[in-house]
């Protein structure tokens, strides 16, 4: 029985080991996504151990309240996410990560011409897959949901954000 509990464990971990995949050290590049509205984000990753990176997103959205269109808003808004990175195969890798980030938004109320500016914070998390080409370039498809707090920027608390990034990797 201890044999085929060790002979479990060992082929447990061989599973794993043979999906670790260097990534790049550095990628660069854009994220184009939506969160209510479209946004860019200028997208930055530091690879921190063979499936471990950091990333970094500054970005800005524009969105407009679709159900009774009464205002738009402007916001930039800075990410910080860790992320843990598996080889599904060959070029393909799927991520998952967590972070958080602080915003600040204007709101411009169309009927009254009040305007409400603020600033907030979130928790993030990130799951997505991405394609490692031959030449230096990444592209990714990832979502991630956002947890705000009561600065009024999020409709109760929450918003998802769905994007396509391409990053140059050096």
């Amino acid at each position: 029985m201890k044999k085929i509990i060790l002979s479990i464990i060992m082929l447990v971990a061989l599973a794993f080991t043979a999906q670790a995949q260097d990534i790049s050290k550095n990628a660069i590049g854009l994220r184009f996504g939506s969160n209510g509205g479209f946004g860019t984000e200028i997208s930055f990753q530091r690879g921190l151990s063979k499936n471990n990176r950091l990333e970094l997103d500054l970005g800005w959205r524009n969105r407009n309240n679709y159900n009774n269109n009464d205002y738009n808003d402007n916001a930039i808004k800075l990410t910080a996410l860790y992320q843990w990175v598996w080889n599904i195969d060959g070029g393909f890798n799927w991520y998952a990560g967590i972070g958080g980030g602080v915003g600040s938004y204007n709101r411009d109320y169309d009927d009254n011409r009040n305007y409400d500016n603020n600033v907030f914070a979130f928790a993030a998390g990130n799951i997505g897959i991405e394609y490692n080409f031959d030449i230096p370039l990444l592209l990714s498809l990832d979502f991630r949901p956002e947890f705000g707090g009561n600065s009024g920027y999020y409709k109760n608390n929450y918003g998802s954000d769905v994007a396509v990034a391409l990053r140059y990797q050096f």
